[in-house]
């Protein structure tokens, strides 16, 4: 199981003080580094930094949106990170949603799922040195007859990708991107996830698009992210409710009623009643009130927090959800080069 850690975003942290922290966090057992973007400054620029800091950690952006770059402009900066890194990057995808993509970015959010397979189709052509001819269902290149000069002609990107075929992960919620994701991508970025539930939500999904995954490709990666605090002694529960104003917001938040995938996946899990409860509350400006109802079992089974016997147990789950990567973000205080030591003391021995 491979160990990976985060690049914030938003804030004013300290970009240099965090990149240094990930050169000491690779020497004690860091796998890969990624960097999210959201509504904040782009993910590419970081990880070419970050690239020339470290030596062995894969680099990958969790997540860039496929909707605020065109196709090739994707395959392009995933090239060059690629390239600067001597192949060490790992293009992470998503759609994010309405309110962020026409919001901020300021382009319709329209057949994010068609758009995230042309996408991908694209990003191969471009790595592969082909010239790009694609019509999909979201995206064509060229730009089709009726559509802007008319002048547009294939071409293929005139530089030479390191890889013919960079890893492409995909943030995937919906059970049809799910198993899209396992037929067409190279692994699935889920987001506060329970491991225990993934058999019982996504199973069936999973299932259907690995069995329709071409043979070429390689064997099939799960990231989740998770809060971690080790040690004997923790108040676990105080920990645990650090936890509740970003499930909150994600529950609540993250998209209008009818419209929000976290909500939809809070009610997959089992807490429909807490989920309208906590969508309510949020969005009528109670977030306090809105983090208090986010189920106990929830922060409990999606965080690793407790003594080393407890987070050696709860990594069983981990594995028998098929997950071969944790993104740690160490809660607490914990320093972060000691907790992912700690958590490769526990990953290898497990």
């Amino acid at each position: 199981m491979k160990l990976a850690a985060g690049i914030g975003i938003g804030g004013k942290a300290d970009f240099h003080e965090h990149v240094r922290r990930i050169a000491d966090m690779e020497k004690a057992g860091l796998d890969i580094v990624s960097a999210g973007e959201a509504w904040s400054f782009d993910a590419f620029s970081r990880l070419a930094y970050v690239a020339a800091k470290t030596e062995r950690v894969q680099l990958m952006t969790s997540i860039v949106n496929v909707f605020s770059r065109s196709p090739t402009a994707i395959a392009a900066s995933a090239a060059s990170v690629d390239a600067v890194s001597n192949g060490r990057f790992i293009l992470g995808l998503g759609s994010s949603g309405p309110q962020v993509i026409e919001g901020f970015w300021g382009v319709p959010f329209t057949k994010p799922l068609s758009r995230i397979v042309d996408v991908i189709g694209i990003c191969r052509m471009v790595w592969r040195r082909e010239r790009v001819e694609y019509t999909g269902n979201a995206v064509s290149i060229p730009l089709p007859a009726g559509e802007g000069t008319g002048l547009g002609k294939p071409l293929r990107i005139m530089d030479y990708p390191v890889r013919p075929d960079i890893p492409i992960w995909w943030a995937a919620l919906t059970p049809k991107a799910v198993q899209t994701a396992a037929e067409v991508a190279d692994g699935w970025i889920p987001i506060h996830l329970i491991p225990e539930k993934v058999h019982e939500v996504w199973g069936e999904s999973l299932k259907a698009g690995l069995a329709r995954r071409g043979p070429e490709r390689p064997p099939f990666e799960v990231q989740i992210g998770v809060n971690v605090a080790i040690g004997d002694g923790l108040p676990v529960s105080e920990l645990r409710d650090l936890y509740r104003p970003q499930l909150a917001l994600y529950i609540g938040g993250m998209g209008a009623r009818g419209a929000n995938f976290y909500n939809d996946m809070a009610v997959a899990f089992g807490y429909p009643d807490e989920a309208k409860i906590i969508q309510d509350l949020y969005l009528d400006g109670m977030r306090d009130e809105a983090a208090a109802h986010v189920p106990a079992e929830w922060l409990e089974k999606s965080q690793l927090i407790g003594p080393k016997s407890y987070i050696r147990e709860r990594l069983a789950a981990y594995r028998e959800a098929g997950v071969t990567s944790l993104a740690i973000n160490p809660v607490g205080g914990q320093d972060p080069v000691k907790t992912i030591e700690l958590m490769r003391e526990l990953v290898d021995e497990s």
